[in-house]
């Protein structure tokens, strides 16, 4: 057994020692401690949870100055990035809030028996049992103990056990105590959320016959490796992984000569953002070669030239930026164009680096993800090599496309090919904009074909949800064993009745 320490990225030194690593025993006291929660935690209902949910978002909330500081001097973030990860916090609480209380995610099913024979059958869909939850590094509230997994897991009805992450254990630590009084006062069951510690309390959780669903975002490798121990238990479970994705940025030719200035300032902000540590960050940037594409290629340099180091979250993002970047700069065909201003010598600290390449040298080699403030310019000469290009990508969580007006000489059937491309290797394409920035609502897609995440579900947004429920059918049942939602006398929420939608009066 170790223990956890909290560090300050900015010096690399240690500040406190915070928690001792979990004891398999202590996994499974947190997993038998959930499994027992979990009726109580159904029964609460939907009213019950999204008045827990929003017990949650307003004890954050009430703690927001205490806990950006705490995570400002584990994450060096800074206190604008983390206020805004708080206020993004709170807000998914609210969302899933309302995702209860409208209802439409139950996918509630009625077919009446329709004559002799016919059963009568009511279908919805129900909370699986306890979830294990891992903390990301670069969004220690977000995607941490508060974030999303925990709150749309919460609002199916799924008991809770967060796996800390190791980067913000003092973070960790306190929000979950300020989320688990919450809990308490709100009248939730002991036991609603949990928290282990260690690598090693990870997999032992993931393999603990009490969890029932992973929610996981990070590295491809150590969800591969999660989702191996999640494959091989005597009853496999669902293993949702957000992992990695290096986020192409289409540039056209008609956007490259109308708004080269505004794309470069763009790519700067969304490669070097929160030091470049986004799962959504640009790691590759196609620009036309020629003079079209020139003085947006030179924006971008100088942009990188002149920008600041960045500070990354611990020892092992700073030490894979530095074996990452080498061993891009070093592939055949891949130069060198710019560094920003060089790193300190305490802490991990990292000099921006734009690196370039032509399309047609461009390999799957060259697509690796970096994570810190990298990426490639790549150059391409027609429509036709920028296409092919595209193709040898790994898919990746977003993509963004950049293209001129019908006025500015754009052809419409180029951008439709170009988002065909993009739509094959991504789950989101964003137009005119950048990949960086996640909005949380109900239309929204944060996932993608492997290796971006492990299944076809979202992470953000009103749907996570479904990766926490399951369908069951109730057939001939008497109605006091109904639940709510599919009694004849509960019109509250949309339901399909014998084949036709039927929506509330409040619709």
């Amino acid at each position: 057994m170790s223990v956890e320490a909290s560090i300050d990225p900015r010096t690399g030194r240690q500040v406190e020692e915070v928690a001792a690593t979990s004891r398999p025993e202590e996994v499974a006291a947190a997993a038998l401690a959930a499994e027992r929660a979990a009726p109580a935690v159904e029964a609460m209902g939907r009213s019950g949870r999204a008045a827990l949910l929003r017990a949650l978002g307003a004890a954050l909330e009430n703690g927001r100055e205490r806990i950006t500081a705490v995570a400002d001097r584990e994450t060096a973030l800074g206190p604008d990035r983390l206020n805004g990860e708080l206020t993004r916090t709170v807000a998914q609480a609210e969302h899933f809030a309302e995702v209860l209380e409208e209802g439409s995610y139950l996918e509630a099913a009625i077919d009446h028996a329709a004559g002799p024979g016919q059963p009568d059958l009511r279908r919805m869909l129900v909370p699986l049992g306890p979830v294990a939850v891992f903390g990301a590094s670069n969004f220690p509230l977000a995607f941490s103990v508060p974030g999303g997994d925990t709150v749309s897991a919460l609002a199916a009805g799924c008991p809770v056990v967060v796996k800390a992450h190791e980067s913000h254990p003092a973070t960790s630590e306190l929000v979950f105590r300020v989320m688990a009084d919450a809990a308490r006062q709100a009248g939730a069951p002991e036991g609603v959320l949990g928290l282990v510690r260690g690598r090693e309390a990870g997999g032992a959780l993931v393999a603990d016959p009490r969890i029932k669903a992973v929610g996981f975002t990070g590295s491809a490798a150590g969800g591969r490796a999660l989702m191996d121990i999640a494959a091989a238990r005597p009853e496999p479970i669902p293993f949702y992984g957000e992992l990695s994705g290096i986020n192409p940025v289409v540039v056209t030719r008609a956007a490259a000569r109308h708004r080269a200035a505004r794309i470069a300032a763009g790519v700067l902000a969304s490669v070097t953002g929160s030091g470049g540590q986004l799962c959504t960050k640009p790691g590759l940037v196609f620009v036309p070669a020629g003079a079209e594409g020139d003085a947006l290629a030179e924006e971008v340099r100088a942009g990188f030239a002149a920008a600041p180091a960045a500070v990354l979250l611990n020892e092992r993002v700073h030490t894979a930026y530095g074996s990452i970047g080498a061993r891009l700069a070093g592939l055949p065909g891949v130069a060198v164009l710019a560094e920003g201003a060089a790193a300190p010598a305490e802490g991990y600290w990292a000099a921006p680096r734009l690196l370039g390449v032509a399309a047609a040298d461009l390999t799957a080699d060259a697509a690796e993800e970096c994570f810190g403030p990298l990426a490639v310019l790549v150059r391409y000469t027609g429509e036709e090599e920028l296409r092919a290009a595209l193709r040898r990508l790994p898919p990746s969580l977003s993509a963004a496309l950049h293209t001129g007006t019908a006025e500015e000489g754009e052809d419409a059937a180029e951008v439709a090919a170009l988002t065909s491309v993009l739509r094959a290797g991504s789950g989101r394409v964003v137009f005119g904009g950048f990949p960086t920035g996640v909005r949380v609502s109900w239309a929204q897609n944060h996932g993608g074909p492997w290796p971006s995440t492990s299944t076809v579900h979202t992470s953000v947004g009103a749907t996570a949800i479904r990766r926490f429920l399951r369908p069951f059918t109730w057939q001939d049942a008497p109605e006091p064993v109904l639940p709510p939602e599919l009694r004849d006398d509960q019109p509250s929420i949309p339901r399909r009745i014998d084949g036709r939608l039927v929506l509330p009066a409040a619709y």
